[in-house]
């Protein structure tokens, strides 16, 4: 893949994977009623009047500046949050809309490395050319105020851990890593983690929304991006523009009701690429059948789960690895080729192809460093629902169910559950419906064969938002704007150029 694509791919479909595996959803108090009309909410106008200063981000084409946003709404005095912000402005030709803010996901995508890498350049010509495209980075992500967690070498540790634990001993060790990131996030970012909640960014956007001159707010999230954006209009359903929510969530579902769905979309995944696979002369899970390869992937991870591989590099290739890598795979059918090297590989004792998918997972760089993604990431799923387990007894009551959903991934994602147990701030959100009632038509656009965002997710989204559009493809990989369908494209596009949302329904292949 190129990089544009490969930053694509990846920015979007964090939130599911390795030992961070949780829900993605949220609740919390709505601002005051004031906020659905056009004035500020009480005691923040200080933050709604507050003044942009634009500058060069050292990208071409690409202005930056930072915003102030309480880190608190609900206590405002208490001291503020500075969050990042970047645009580049509407090319023309064609009368500017206003601002297109972007979220590619997560949570803990950063959406101005999406902005800067993908969004800005690879949205459709049209559309760049009548909307400034812009994006903040949410609060706890990337360049606003990060959550920190692990060092480099800790987090190459955590990553190691067997997600899958034979007996007690195991057991112990990975509720260890577990304990230790959460007091590691404790530890360097405690004072910043009880406020990183959706609701807490969806009132960041509403700030943002006012400081750039619009009446409403126009947003493309994908992924988890897609809870943030109906989040937003359910706090502001009157300054809901045109939204639209690629690959959304079902913010009605329990954590472990969400991680079990996942599970059951990797496995619908997996056997979309087995099926290709096996028609390869060179698939390295051999060409008999989708069952035959399942079982061979579930003997190569139990292989490395014995005995652990070489990789090029000081970090062997484990089954926690290796599982993650497949994953990271699932995203998109354009990494399928990369992914029958990367196991061939893996059974000539090279893990290096499978290590590589899995740095790419975690945002690891050549040096050993991690963004902040995965930390970020668990910080918002922690706070925006209860945990799914609240502890391995649970876990090994929920398993059967889960290797239900997964023959070859439940057990791993039924363990990588429990993190949130672990937590230092208690959740604040719950699983609600979300209605929006008052907003504009709201697009959820869902894709059958979703690995990380299962199709009845966008289903049910659709249906609880007051305003909701469904629009279908039928297809593989996560999201599916940009993704080479001209129809999704089409029915989009006409959307945020026109206003003219596609028909309630509407299929694309």
């Amino acid at each position: 893949m190129d990089t544009r694509r490969l930053l694509r791919t990846f920015a979007i479909g964090i939130g599911t994977a390795g030992l961070l595996i949780s829900g993605c959803s949220g609740s919390g108090s709505s601002p005051n009623a004031s906020a659905t009309g056009t004035a500020a909410p009480e005691g923040l106008s200080a933050y709604y009047t507050q003044k942009l200063s634009w500058r060069d981000c050292g990208v071409e084409g690409f202005e930056c500046t930072t915003m102030k946003a309480p880190r608190d709404y609900d206590k405002p005095a208490d001291g503020d949050i500075e969050l990042a912000v970047s645009r580049k402005k509407a090319t023309g030709p064609g009368k500017r809309i206003g601002s297109l803010l972007v979220n590619p996901g997560g949570p803990g995508g950063s959406a101005i490395g999406y902005l800067q890498g993908y969004a800005a350049l690879g949205y459709p010509a049209p559309v760049r050319a009548r909307y400034d495209m812009v994006a903040i980075d949410p609060r706890g992500v990337a360049r606003s105020e990060p959550v920190e967690c692990l060092t480099g070498k800790e987090m190459d540790t955590y990553t190691q851990v067997d997600q899958t634990p034979d007996d007690e001993a195991e057991v112990r060790k990975l509720t260890a890593a577990f304990e230790k990131f959460a007091a590691g996030c404790e530890k360097r970012s405690g004072e910043i983690l009880p406020y990183v909640s959706t609701v807490d960014t969806a009132r960041d956007m509403d700030v943002l929304r006012a400081l750039l001159g619009d009446e409403k707010l126009h947003y493309v999230g994908a992924s988890y991006g897609t809870f943030l954006g109906a989040t937003y209009a359910d706090l502001f359903p009157q300054r809901a523009g045109r939204l639209v929510l690629d690959g959304a969530m079902d913010p009605s579902l329990k954590a472990i009701d969400m991680n079990r769905d996942q599970t059951a979309g990797f496995e619908g995944a997996f056997q979309s690429f087995a099926a290709d696979c096996v028609k390869q002369p060179d698939c390295p899970l051999g060409t008999t059948n989708t069952a035959a390869a399942a079982t061979a992937l579930k003997q190569l991870f139990t292989d490395l789960d014995a005995k652990p591989i070489p990789t090029g590099d000081d970090r062997e290739l484990t089954e926690s690895l290796a599982t993650t890598g497949v994953i990271a795979a699932m995203y998109d059918e354009a990494a399928w080729p990369q992914l029958r090297e990367a196991l061939e590989g893996a059974q000539r004792s090279d893990g290096s192809g499978l290590l590589s998918l899995a740095d790419s997972y975690y945002e690891r760089e050549p040096n050993g460093k991690y963004a902040n993604l995965m930390f970020a990431n668990a910080a918002v799923n922690c706070l925006d629902l209860p945990p799914a387990f609240d502890g391995p007894d649970a876990v090994e009551k929920a398993v059967p169910d889960f290797e239900k959903a997964s023959p070859v991934f439940g057990r791993g994602f039924a363990w990588a559950s429990l993190n949130c147990a672990y937590w230092p701030t208690k959740a604040t959100g719950t699983p609600h419906r979300t209605e929006a009632k008052g907003a504009a038509p709201i697009v959820v656009v869902g894709t059958t064969r979703d690995p990380a965002t299962p199709y009845k997710w966008s289903e049910a989204l659709a249906e609880q938002l007051s305003s909701g559009i469904l629009l279908t493809y039928e297809g593989d990989g996560h999201t599916a704007y940009g993704r080479g369908s001209d129809c999704i494209d089409t029915a989009i596009n006409t959307y945020l150029l026109e206003g003219t949302p596609p028909t309630d329904g509407k299929k694309c292949t």
